[in-house]
């Protein structure tokens, strides 16, 4: 008997201890960024004000990966993708540039928005997939840059 309630007392004083360890998803996720981050991406949890006209509400703070542009890039946009291959800027108008569609139809479905100003190129993403989709990001972002 006394065997048991001191089993039953140790495994209550480290019960605790198995929260702190991350869960399955967490361990995908920080897996993620570090290879993103050997890659050369940047990586923050940004908060971000969605449109109204998205299907679903991305979440806020969203992960955002993101890279410097280079020198004489002055051109800034913007764009949502609506659903799976359809990227529409902040008045809904679909995306006609061939060149940024030439790089998003090369990216997942669970990619939110792409944006570009003089200074950096970000891309707010759902984190799910593995390293094959981050390569497919890495050579946008790297493209786009």
């Amino acid at each position: 008997m006394t065997v048991w309630l001191v089993v039953s007392i140790l495994a209550l004083m480290l019960s605790p201890l198995a929260w702190l360890r991350p869960s399955r998803k967490q361990s995908e996720q920080m897996n993620l960024r570090l290879h993103a981050r050997r890659m050369g991406l940047a990586m923050q949890l940004a908060p971000q004000k969605w449109p109204h006209w998205l299907e679903h509400e991305p979440p806020s703070p969203c992960p955002q990966y993101h890279r410097g542009r280079r020198k004489g890039r002055e051109d800034t946009w913007c764009y949502w993708q609506v659903s799976p291959g359809l990227w529409c800027n902040t008045w809904r108008e679909p995306c006609e540039d061939a060149r940024l569609m030439a790089c998003f139809s090369k990216l997942p479905a669970s990619v939110y928005k792409v944006e570009a100003d003089s200074r950096m190129l970000a891309l707010y993403w759902s984190e799910r997939g593995d390293a094959a989709v981050l390569q497919d990001i890495a050579h946008t972002l790297d493209t786009l840059a």
